[in-house]
Formats: C-alpha cells, structure tokens, sequence
C-alpha cells in the first residue's frame, strides 16, 4: 500500500488548485462554482524521496438536503478512511466560518494526522492572517498559496515524515481499462459494483461523474485500474465549462487508456453519440468491449439481443469486429464477463506474430485473390509482409504500387488477419509501402 494523503474543505477554498501543484497535473476540474469536484480524484506526488498518492475530495458541507452535497460527505468520509494524513485546506481571507467548524468535528473524531493548509496567503504581510485557525483544534497551521506554490514546501516537509514506507514505483505499470459512454447510461454504477463499495457518486442524475477517476483492481486473478469517466455529451451541448473540461477529461482518459468498455443503455439502443464515443476509441487504436446496460429493463422476444448486436454492428462498420455483451448492473448480470473479456483483449493488442508465419499464411491468399489492377492497368504485386514493432498491432505490405491498394482490398487482408489469429475487440493497422 502506498501512503495516502486525503485533501478536504468546505467549497471553493483551493483545494483542486492545491491538488494539481501538488501531482504537477492539471487532473483536478479547477472552477470557481461551489461543489465542482464531487468524486475523490487521485493522483500522485512526491517530495524528497516519498511517493504518495493525493486525494482531492469534494467540498465537505454539514446539514444540506441537497442530493449531491449528501454524496460529497460520504465521499469525504470514504477519503479520511482511505488516508495516512489529512490536509485540511481554508480561505485565509474569509477566515473561520461554521463550515469549517463542522469539518474540523469530523477530523477531530477521525484520529488521523491532520495538516490546516490556511491557503491563499500569497505574501509574508498577511501570515498575521492564520493564527485563528489553531481555535478548530487540528493541529499545525501552515500558510500556503496554492497559486504560486508558496509555502507548499515547508508543508509538505511535515507530511511525508508521518509516512511510514517510501514506494519504489511512482505508479503500477497495469493495464487501464477505461468505462466509457453517454451520461447516465451506469458506469459509475458498473465499478461501484465490481469493487464491492461506492467509491463513486451514482445519483439518477445525468452527468455527475465530472472527472476521470482511477481505481485499482485486484480481485478473482485480475490486477488493473479501472477508470471511471466522465460522460461525453454531444458538443453542442457542453455549454458550461466545467462540461467542457469533464469531456476533456474523458477524452484523455481514453487516450490513456488500453481497453475502453464503451457502455450504452439498453431503453435507447445506440445512438449517435455512443457512435462517436466508439470511434473515438477505435482511433486512438484501443481495444473495445460494447456493454449494453440495463439490459433487465428490456421486454424480450425471440431473438431480441440477436436483432440489437446486429443493429450496433451496422451502425459501428467497418470495424466491428468486437465483443458485445448484454449486462445489468443493478442485478449483477454478466458483470464480472466484462472483466475476462477485457482481460482478454488487453493480451491481444500485444500480441505479435513472426514474419514467417505472416507470409506463409498470407502470400498465398493473395496469389489466389490478387489486389484489383492498379492505375493505367498495372499490376499490383505484394512481395513481402510483417508485423511492425509497435505496442498495438500493425502490419505493414511491401508492395510495388502501394497508392493504388484499394480501401476494400485492405479490408479482405485485415479480416483475413483478423480470421486467422483472432484480433476481435482490437483495431488494427495495415500500411502499404514500396518495395
């Protein structure tokens, strides 16, 4: 286990803002909107020799009825729980307020290490301005801006000495697997289940999952990160900002990724936008798993699943050469087969096969099927063909017109390769060059 540093406050006093100087990242939404981070978003840092992840939580607010502000506090609770050492972030310029004060009960009773981060004190004439906080009765008070960085280093050398271990490795070389999809459609409902624990918000309302949360996985042999996304809306209707950086957000997250399970909801069948969503994907060359959810909530006729995998391939060609798995995360139905197949496809996009084999499999299909004539009736001859070196698969054709190889011609190959050494689930790439 690494050491864990949990970030908490009541809203729009910096806390994102130090989270970012703090993992030299911008993964934390920074906005000034009250509430913008809602879930624990994580990260890493490190300060002489010490590796430790960093915790960003939600601003922590006591007494609301509001349904997300109710999902904050537990998702604070969940991060003290999580943590070595508390940072407790408060706005030195507006001083003690009775948020604060209801923070400071809750780590008072948490018997953690607590760290009062009085943040935006950005001269040495204002440190006056701190002295008050030491009446919440947490410990040590340590003037920081988290603009410009000032005072982070003399906090941050108090932090790591509660630290009991150094970790070698700033972060575990393990597959990522990436939940994809619209908003609401149950991503964060599909994790929350598979890790026994509501690590994320699910609220029946569209778009609460605003960043890109990683989870570590480690159960039934598996041993990857699991990331929650935030769901990708149709441009024209990120209006606000924030939606702009949550989709951002999910777009690096899937960049970042190595298999992306893009999830759709059964009641809607695949629109548009789950098109976008997985084309997104398959261009940036990650392997894809469809999940189509609340699959409990569908009435079924003979054949109905047949009729929606074939609608979904339609709509996805040409490449659709993937898994598609009907599931219900409210009822555990088929959830845990998303883990094998991603597991699965994970191991072929690093699959390589040897150049004797390539040929020997593939010359003679094209001596028996050879490639339409080229420009002003030449032939096209393919000599020679191999597998490139590269982290997901790619075959490059020696050929002596490479330009004139037909877009259809390049499909047969690939389904050829595809047919033979089963790459379902992972795009792959053919390029043509001279010999």
């Amino acid at each position: 286990m690494s050491n864990t540093l949990a970030i908490v406050g009541r809203p729009n006093v910096g806390k994102s803002t130090l989270f970012n100087r703090l993992t030299k990242t911008q993964e934390a939404i920074v906005e000034s909107i009250s509430g913008v981070t809602r879930d624990r978003i994580y990260g890493m840092s490190d300060w002489n020799g010490y590796y430790f992840s960093v915790i960003d939580t939600g601003g922590y607010v006591h007494g609301s009825d509001d349904t997300f502000e109710e999902e904050i506090r537990k998702q604070v609770q969940f991060a003290i729980d999580e943590s070595d050492a508390i940072l407790f972030v408060v706005d030195s310029k507006e001083g003690i307020s009775p948020l604060d004060q209801d923070v400071a009960d809750l780590l008072r009773r948490s018997r953690k290490k607590v760290f009062i981060a009085a943040n935006k004190i950005d001269s040495p004439t204002q440190f006056d301005q701190v002295g008050e906080f030491y009446a919440l009765g947490c410990g040590e008070v340590y003037p920081v801006s988290a603009i410009n960085g000032s005072g982070t280093g003399d906090l941050l050398d108090d932090v790591v000495n509660v630290f009991s271990k150094i970790s070698d490795e700033p972060e575990p070389d393990i597959p990522r697997i990436a939940v994809v999809g619209r908003p609401n459609v149950g991503k964060s409902s599909l994790i929350n289940t598979l890790l026994g624990d509501e690590r994320n918000i699910v609220t029946p309302i569209a778009g609460t999952t605003r960043d890109s949360i990683y989870t570590r996985y480690q159960s039934f042999g598996h041993d990857f990160m699991l990331v929650d996304t935030a769901g990708l809306r149709k441009k024209g209707k990120v209006y606000e900002n924030i939606e702009f950086y949550s989709t951002i957000r999910a777009i690096k997250a899937i960049e970042k990724s190595d298999v992306c399970i893009v999830m759709i909801d059964a009641q809607y069948g695949i629109e548009k936008q789950d098109i976008n969503i997985y084309h997104l994907a398959e261009k940036n060359r990650k392997g894809i798993i469809v999940v189509v959810n609340k699959w409990d909530l569908i009435e079924k006729e003979t054949n109905t699943h047949l009729k929606f995998e074939k609608e979904i391939r339609d709509r996805t060609a040409p490449f659709n050469d993937v898994p598609v798995i009907f599931t219900s995360v409210k009822d555990k139905q088929r959830i845990f087969k998303v883990l094998e197949l991603a597991a699965e496809i994970f191991e072929k996009r690093s699959k390589k096969i040897s150049t004797s084999k390539v040929n020997d499999y593939l010359l003679p299909i094209i001596e028996n099927n050879p490639p339409p004539m080229g420009s002003r009736g030449r032939f096209i001859k393919i000599k020679y063909i191999m597998q490139l070196k590269t982290g997901t698969p790619q075959f490059v054709f020696f050929c002596n017109l490479p330009e004139d190889v037909k877009d259809n011609y390049k499909r047969f190959l690939e389904n050829k390769i595809r047919d033979k050494w089963d790459f379902k689930g992972v795009p792959i790439q053919l390029y043509f060059r001279k010999k």
